[in-house]
């Protein structure tokens, strides 16, 4: 069944790049794991995933144990919310930390990268729908909090993430205006803080699995999908 599903994601992506006239080889699919056990990663693995979401640390790594001790390799991102707490752990384990909204958070990652001798790459989550129950920093507030995290020696910004907002089917414009807001802002930082050597803007992370057409449309290169794979 999730191979069947994974099959069915990829060739919606390939439906909505060719609408739009993008390379669909250039989205990046993160398999979003939340609900997922080590045994449900594995088949989506088998099938093609090369990237898996996960938003827990403590919950991730005992999947991580799992896939490890039989051999499933798999690239490992941090989606959800980090706890200062819980940084050490996502630092040691992760690949790339989706979720950084605050230059405190990012002095925390950098101070534990560095005692690991490891450049951690991040993203910037931006909350561009406002809603207060969102994490992420303000959109106001996004270009000098890159531009401050790029001052630090073990942090490598490589784009921006966030969440669409979740409405009724006939707002979805609510939705493509959030990703379009998202695109400005990268482009922007791409255009003004090049110099900076550890902004890179590589990634654009946004849509899930109920509006990641509008995504991909709005210039999306990595998309975050769980409900739809994993069930």
């Amino acid at each position: 069944m999730i191979s069947d599903n994974f099959s069915k994601i990829k060739q919606n992506i390939q439906v909505v790049c060719r609408r739009v006239d993008r390379d669909p080889n250039d989205v990046i699919l993160v398999g979003a794991s939340k609900y997922a056990d080590a045994g449900m990663i594995k088949e989506a693995v088998n099938a093609g995933l090369k990237v898996i979401g996960e938003n827990r640390v403590q919950d991730a790594l005992e999947k991580f144990e799992v896939l490890d001790q039989e051999g499933i390799k798999v690239v490992k991102h941090l989606i959800g919310h980090l706890q200062s707490n819980k940084v050490k752990l996502a630092v040691e384990n992760f690949d790339l930390i989706q979720s950084v909204d605050s230059l405190k958070l990012a002095h925390e990652i950098d101070k534990h990268a560095q005692r690991l001798n490891k450049v951690m790459d991040i993203l910037v989550q931006v909350n561009t729908s406002g809603e207060k129950q969102k994490f992420g920093t303000d959109k106001s507030t996004v270009f000098e909090l890159v531009k401050q995290i790029a001052g630090l020696s073990h942090i490598r910004v490589q784009g921006l993430m966030t969440m669409g907002p979740l409405v009724e089917t006939e707002d979805r414009e609510i939705v493509r205006q959030c990703f379009r807001q998202l695109k400005d802002i990268s482009e922007t930082i791409r255009r003004e803080l090049s110099i900076y050597p550890k902004i890179e803007m590589k990634y654009l992370s946004m849509g899930m699995s109920g509006d990641y057409d509008i995504a991909l449309e709005e210039g999306a290169n990595m998309i975050r999908i769980g409900r739809v794979l994993f069930t």
